[in-house]
């Protein structure tokens, strides 16, 4: 046999060649039977037919088709579990864009993950599928991870979808066969899910299934039987099922056209494309208005919680959906949007989601700063048509909040109200709109008569939906609070960052609902929905001498060495110098207020932070949106900035310091310049940067800090050295007295000069809160605290004499021009509807 034939049988049987590749040091026998002792008339030779039959089975053994899927355990694989060459590949497996993982714990609640190819044909339908039955992991531009959760497949169910649908769908799109182990998954999951709701109809709760024997076998439950109302029986009946149709949309404009009979039905939406692609899976046609049996029994009214809790643990788990079609009970709240406003695609998907069978899912739906979350929230309500109560971080959110109803939709000025410490006004009607924050429902202790009059008026009135802004921020305990004490139909978060470091967003699933949607940053960027920001580390070298005390300094205070690095102030410098002179509006983050302080006084540009009056705040704010000045091209801003600020005009942020390694305070700044601009530049349009000081702790927070956003798909880039920088002259602390002198004053601080500032997550904080707040008890104290050394006291440290005003009592007026002007607002409103009402009560006395 020939030396080519011979090793490939070799290799197909699993032993290496009788011969290796020729080296200087590799012996070569003389007699070897793999030599060709014909020449040139043996290569010519044709193979005899058992020649070539080894060649057909050396080749089809090492073709990749030919693994069966069974897993080779005779030797360790360096990938380790990861290692997936076992599975079976089909013959169009190029043309498919799924990998999934068959590694799943029997009886794990823990999913398996999926991989996508962004770059095959069919991403989008892909895409699609994925977002409606798993939640997303990662995202950069080529592989997207997903993964299943019991959730995701609850929040799937909710849409129509069935367990056979999406194994179905899985093996039309993934390279391999769907595994078993992932197949067990889905069913164990998804055969309970949707059997059993809790429906409240007429302002009464009903335990409702499709299937008979599920009502009969729940009301023989010891715990659910004696919940059922007592002199009711068990109903049967049928349900409608209604196609939706969200407003905003071309497909509801051409129902209305339609309607008046003065124009043609509407081409389809490109929007749509999930639903069709999901009921193309299914075999079924488009969705329309159909009629199915169910079988319900009512419970009592405070028996709801414990119903749900043991409808969980027998495994079938009540799902909570609001009929607001058939909701006769709660009166109609004439809301709808203005015809001028339209709603973007991704918009739209969300909402569907929400709505997917004709009625109200409760759950949280998360998008990009920028993104539109507020019009999705104001879409929903003007789909249910019934009460509306939102609830924000802070109460300059709230007044944002009603302006955007008034903008978007065309609801009536006497039925919207703003509950807030200095308002405490009710809508007219039976229904309408109140927008208050957490504290003022939350805040415990004696509260003033108003106050409590308003809080009575909250808590006795049944809500049709509850409109959850920045659902992430807020502590599950007060998320229970607020379920508690206010009655709603249906609950909708909305956040851009799902994020906590800590484990209480789990509790969000149970206490609010599952997440139903989540946009894709880099598509909407994409699509010129958000800005396209690029995003970049600097590497700030430490002085010498900087690097020296940073090394023997204490834990607590050695923040404070790698936030006022010179180098690093010389880098903020610059860019914001580079930036100004391209007409850039930059934003600065500190979250530490002695390195805030230091550098905006140095480079003269003004600072906002917690102690900043309000009318300072909205001063600087108007005079950065409006003046183009360079000396107000550029703001500084402590943590108070990180939510609630809305500033599309700025296009580069610089982050000095941080909160460590937190995630979502990350992603919360760069949605700062998220916002689509007005300017179209070719490539990147919004710039952000993060200075970090080399060799210190500071990096390894930074790269904890960037994963959010890397999953995201953005791209954090290294720079190492600023071109023209060391040519700039005006760049301070080039000489070694201005950096010593720096020392000096960093050395004076104590080691609280290095805590950040504590905040609550909201530039308007102090105006949301009742008197009774513990802020406003602070004030009060004679006394006051302060965390340090004994030595500092006692003379023994650096610590250096400090001084403080006492504090005088603020004026009760508004101290701006914006709070005056809604202050004016509100008094001529009032005085109209006193005239508009003694005009009535006149007319009457005529009659």
């Amino acid at each position: 046999m020939s030396l080519k034939r011979k090793a490939l049988v070799d290799a197909a049987n699993g032993r290496s060649s009788k011969r290796s590749t020729p080296a200087p040091s590799t012996p070569v026998s003389l007699d070897s039977d793999d030599e060709y002792f014909e020449g040139s008339d043996a290569r010519s030779q044709e193979p005899s037919d058992s020649e070539q039959e080894h060649i057909r089975k050396a080749r089809a053994r090492l073709d990749f088709s030919s693994f069966q899927g069974t897993k080779h355990k005779q030797k360790p694989s360096i990938f380790g579990e990861k290692d997936f060459s076992w599975l079976s590949l089909k013959p169009d497996h190029e043309n498919r864009p799924l990998w999934i993982d068959p590694n799943v714990s029997s009886g794990s609640r823990k999913g398996p993950k999926i991989t996508l190819e962004s770059f095959s044909p069919l991403s989008a339908q892909a895409t699609d599928l994925l977002t409606t039955i798993a939640e997303p992991q990662s995202r950069p531009s080529y592989l997207h991870e997903y993964r299943f959760t019991e959730h995701s497949l609850y929040a799937a169910l909710s849409v129509g979808l069935r367990g056979e649908d999406i194994i179905r769908a899985l093996e039309k799109l993934s390279k391999t066969p769907v595994p078993e182990t992932v197949i067990d998954f889905i069913n164990r999951h998804t055969k309970t899910y949707g059997k059993v709701r809790l429906v409240l109809r007429n302002n009464k709760y009903f335990v409702e299934s499709d299937e008979r024997p599920i009502i009969d076998m729940l009301l023989k439950d010891p715990v659910i039987g004696p919940c059922k109302a007592e002199g009711t029986d068990v109903q049967v009946g049928r349900i409608q099922t209604k196609a939706t149709v969200i407003q905003g949309t071309s497909n509801a404009k051409g129902m209305t056209q339609a309607g008046q009979g003065n124009a043609e039905m509407p081409r389809d939406d490109p929007a749509k494309e999930n639903e069709a692609m999901i009921a193309a899976l299914r075999d079924e046609e488009d969705e329309e208005d159909t009629y199915k049996e169910a079988t319900s029994f009512e419970i009592a009214p405070n028996k709801r919680d414990t119903v749900a809790k043991q409808c969980l643990d027998i495994g079938y788990p009540a799902i909570s959906e609001y009929d607001f079609a058939n909701d006769f009970e709660n009166a109609t709240l004439p809301i709808d949007l203005k015809p001028s406003t339209q709603i973007r695609p991704y918009q739209e998907k969300a909402l569907s989601k929400m709505f997917g069978n004709g009625r109200g899912k409760s759950g949280i739906i998360v998008l990009p700063c920028g993104a539109g979350k507020t019009l999705v929230g104001i879409t929903a309500g003007c789909h249910i048509k019934k009460s509306i109560v939102v609830l924000c971080t802070s109460a300059m959110s709230s007044y944002q909040w009603a302006n955007e109803f008034r903008k978007w939709s065309d609801i009536r000025e006497e039925d919207i109200a703003v509950f807030s410490a200095t308002e405490k006004k009710r809508f007219n009607g039976d229904s309408g709109v109140l927008v208050t924050t957490y504290s003022m429902i939350t805040a415990g202790g004696k509260r003033a008569h108003d106050t409590q009059q308003m809080m009575d008026w909250v808590y006795g009135k049944e809500w049709g939906l509850m409109l959850l802004d920045e659902v992430h921020v807020v502590p599950a305990k007060m998320f229970r609070k607020v379920g508690e004490n206010i009655r709603s139909h249906c609950k909708l978060g909305l956040t851009a960052t799902l994020l906590r470091e800590d484990d209480k967003i789990t509790d969000l699933n149970f206490i609010i609902g599952p997440k139903l949607y989540e946009a894709n940053w880099m598509e909407l960027a994409d699509q010129g929905h958000i800005a396209k920001v690029q995003c970049a580390e600097v590497w700030c070298p430490m002085s010498m001498e900087f690097y020296q005390e940073y090394q023997n300094a204490s834990t607590r205070k050695q923040p404070l060495f790698y936030i006022m690095n010179p180098e690093k102030f010389r880098v903020c410098q610059y860019l914001i110098n580079y930036h100004e002179n391209r007409g850039d509006k930059i934003i600065v983050f500190s979250d530490n207020l002695f390195a805030l302080k230091h550098y905006a006084e140095n480079m003269k540009r003004a600072y906002i932070y917690g102690e900043t009056s309000n009318y300072e705040r909205l001063e600087i704010l108007n005079r950065f949106q409006h003046d183009d000045r360079p000396e107000f091209s550029t703001i500084f801003l402590s943590k108070i900035g990180d939510t609630s600020l809305d500033l599309p005009e700025a296009t580069c942020l610089i982050q000095i310091s941080s909160h460590y390694g937190s995630r979502r305070q990350e992603a919360q700044r760069l949605g700062r310049i998220l916002r689509a601009k007005r300017r179209n530049d070719e490539g990147f349009n919004a710039f952000f940067y993060s200075l970090v000081s080399k060799d210190t702790t500071e990096m390894a927070y930074s790269a904890k800090r960037q994963a959010f956003l890397v999953d995201q798909g953005y791209a954090f880039k290294t720079i190492t050295h600023l071109a023209g920088m060391d040519q700039m002259d005006k760049l301070m602390y080039s000489r070694p007295e201005e950096r010593n002198e720096l020392l000096a004053k960093v050395l004076l601080q104590n080691e609280t000069a290095a805590d950040i500032e504590k905040v609550d997550d909201n530039i308007w904080s102090h105006l949301s809160g009742g008197g009774s707040s513990a802020k406003a008890k602070a004030y009060k104290l004679q006394v006051r605290r302060q965390a340090g050394l004994l030595a500092d006291v006692s003379g023994g440290g650096t610590m250096a004499p400090m001084y403080q005003e006492r504090r005088t009592k603020k004026s009760q007026q508004p101290d701006s021009e914006w709070f005056r002007k809604e202050a004016r607002r509100r008094e001529l409103a009032a005085k109209k509807r006193k005239k508009e009402k003694m005009e009535a009560e006149k007319a009457s006395g005529r009659a």
